[in-house]
């Protein structure tokens, strides 16, 4: 498989061949929704705690006789109905954790990036170079691009550069090719990749 490699300005450069094992795998949806809901779940605190009815302190005793006064019976001041009462299946610490194993993580990962590149939203540059490491540059490069939506840039390393430089686009997420993960892949509409990214990546996942 061939790709075409742009610049900065959005121009053609070169061809790229890529490696099926990665650019071309089989698309299992199943599998990467599995993956991504683990993701999903493993970044929950599952922190949340609330008091039941018999954790509040108080409310030892029936607030009022059972009959005779004409209002509805109670036998506890902290019964839920009450203000400052427990609370009726009240949430409590828990892990939410799901286990991935590191082939299927790494078969999701192929998935999902080879559909984007079927689907023609992955583009391959052939650097990114800035010369002042400001907002507008990368914007520049995003609009030479055609990029207008939410995109995801993926680099061989973490550059302090353009990571300061792409820090106030919102649409715009920087990440090196050791921690792209699929849901990132999955939520955004392009993945850029640089040339060395690719190559990166291909190492990383081109032998599962």
């Amino acid at each position: 498989m061939k790709a075409a490699v742009l610049n900065t300005l959005g121009k053609k450069v070169k061809t790229v061949e890529l490696s099926d094992a990665v650019f071309n795998a089989e698309y299992n949806e199943p599998l990467i929704h599995q993956v991504v809901v683990a993701q999903l779940a493993n970044k929950r605190q599952g922190t949340k705690s609330a008091l039941t009815r018999t954790e509040v302190r108080g409310g030892g005793i029936k607030p009022w006789r059972q009959k005779g006064t004409g209002r509805a019976r109670q036998g506890s001041i902290r019964a839920p109905q009450w203000t400052h009462g427990g609370v009726v299946f009240a949430p409590k610490p828990r892990d939410f954790s799901k286990k991935i194993n590191k082939k299927m993580r790494d078969g999701a990962m192929v998935s999902a990036i080879s559909k984007k590149f079927r689907d023609g939203d992955v583009i391959i540059l052939d650097k990114v170079v800035l010369e002042n490491n400001k907002t507008k540059e990368v914007a520049a490069i995003l609009k030479n691009l055609g990029v207008d939506k939410t995109a995801m840039l993926v680099t061989v390393d973490a550059n302090e550069g353009i990571l300061r430089a792409s820090r106030n686009i919102a649409e715009l997420t920087l990440a090196p090719s050791t921690l792209i993960n699929v849901y990132d892949v999955v939520r955004v509409n392009k993945c850029i990749f640089t040339l060395d990214a690719v190559k990166a990546v291909e190492e990383a996942y081109g032998n599962e």
